[in-house]
């Protein structure tokens, strides 16, 4: 899991109250990561909610020096990043080397990641219907092999969803705005009843739960229900 446990995050009444950079502790995948791949810091950020995804710093997960990231965000330096800004649109990984000879990074930058020792970095983007919602970041001196590359991109996806697991659990619903309602009509579809079996099964009319099911798949960015049904399965918020 990453920094912030379920219990942690009670007293914050929605996502916009979390601190929007957290300190990341040790978790079992992480550390079997570790074990396969020599690298020094790691940095998740985003989430695929609307509002919330990289390039904004809105939510950073990440074992690197405090005082760097606060620096780093404090200073808004994410939004001239190289690395980060090339990132957001494409669909591989792409090392600091490969950003900065596109893009000349600013002297701060180059001060910052050289004063607190940060080392080679390379992004994981990860995306959702074309659209990069967040990343997965690794930094060591030495550059990574091809094939440690490679077991990064794989191991990228599920440490950043077991990390942000937490707060999409607690407020990916609240932040869609998906009322229970909604989540109710999802959850009886998903299990394989039709509009008129979930009437059956519900105190809901027919017109009433095709309204519902027509505004979640909108709100979930969905193409049909059962788009919808994959995509709520998808980011837990039914089971």
């Amino acid at each position: 899991m990453g920094c912030a446990s379920i219990e942690s995050l009670c007293h914050f009444r929605d996502l916009s109250e979390v601190p929007a950079h957290r300190q990341l502790r040790n978790s079992d995948l992480l550390e079997q990561l570790r074990k396969a791949v020599d690298f020094r810091y790691i940095a998740v950020g985003g989430l695929d909610l609307e509002g919330y995804r990289i390039g904004r710093g809105r939510s950073i997960d990440t074992d690197m020096p405090p005082a760097y990231i606060d620096t780093y965000f404090g200073e808004k330096l994410g939004l001239s990043d190289p690395l980060v800004v090339q990132s957001l649109n494409r669909a591989t990984p792409l090392t600091e080397e490969e950003a900065f000879d596109t893009m000349a990074p600013s002297q701060r930058l180059r001060y910052l990641l050289r004063s607190y020792e940060i080392g080679r970095r390379i992004q994981i983007p990860l995306s959702r219907n074309g659209i990069v919602y967040g990343g997965v970041c690794f930094t060591r001196e030495k550059p990574f092999t091809a094939s440690e590359q490679e077991l990064l991109v794989f191991f990228a996806e599920p440490l950043h969803r077991a990390i942000t697991k937490p707060l999409m659990d607690r407020f990916a619903a609240g932040v869609l705005r998906l009322t229970s309602g909604e989540l109710r009509c999802l959850e009886l579809a998903g299990k394989g009843l039709t509009s008129e079996e979930i009437s059956g099964a519900s105190d809901y009319q027919t017109e009433t739960i095709n309204s519902y099911l027509k505004s979640a798949t909108k709100k979930l960015g969905a193409a049909n229900r059962a788009h919808a049904i994959a995509e709520a399965i998808r980011r837990q918020l039914i089971s």
